[in-house]
């Protein structure tokens, strides 16, 4: 376990607990503000991402950064990170066995942020802090708490991009964030 941000960065920086390790450019801990509360997950890094260490600056990034400007926050304002910190090759669905071996990282980043609010992007997310019978279909948007925090499931940027009919449904899981925001910031942690 990883004390500080400073050893968790070095962790990943020379990690090889799985064979994403061997073709990565760039390991992607995360980005934003340590300070936040809010936590944002996705599945793992793409090919933009891997070229500069950063999460969500593709395509899907740009979204993201859209989605949070909806409901008056930027990337600055919460902190994002993914379930595997390198890229899966074709940007596939990362397989179970690296999934697990990010999930100490993962952990470490929970640990030292304390968010008080989790969304899951997208069903690989979801799985890992939900648990496996989750379904990103029938479970989005509905908030549940873990450990006293408050987790939303939702989709994924890219899978808008694929299909922009779920933009609607997203929609309404960011308004339902944004609500969801406003009660916590009256009541003190």
């Amino acid at each position: 376990m990883q004390a500080n941000w400073a050893a968790l960065e070095q962790a990943v920086a020379h990690c090889a607990r799985c064979r994403l390790s061997a073709s990565r450019t760039c390991p992607v801990l995360g980005e934003g503000s340590q300070k936040s509360g809010v936590l944002f997950v996705g599945e793992g890094p793409g090919r933009e991402e891997d070229l500069c260490g950063r999460p969500f600056v593709g395509a899907a990034g740009q979204l993201l950064d859209k989605m949070l400007a909806a409901i008056h926050l930027k990337r600055e304002d919460v902190y994002i990170a993914n379930v595997v910190k390198c890229r899966p090759p074709g940007n596939r669905t990362p397989a179970p066995d690296e999934a697990a071996a990010c999930l100490p990282y993962l952990r470490q980043q929970f640990v030292l942020l304390r968010p008080r609010v989790i969304v899951c992007l997208g069903a690989t997310a979801g799985r890992a802090i939900c648990g496996e019978s989750l379904r990103i279909t029938r479970d989005r948007g509905v908030w549940r708490q873990q450990k006293g925090v408050w987790v939303l499931p939702t989709y994924h940027p890219a899978a808008l991009l694929r299909d922009p009919a779920k933009k609607r449904e997203a929609w309404e899981d960011l308004q339902s964030l944004e609500q969801k925001l406003r009660e916590l910031e009256e009541k003190p942690l």
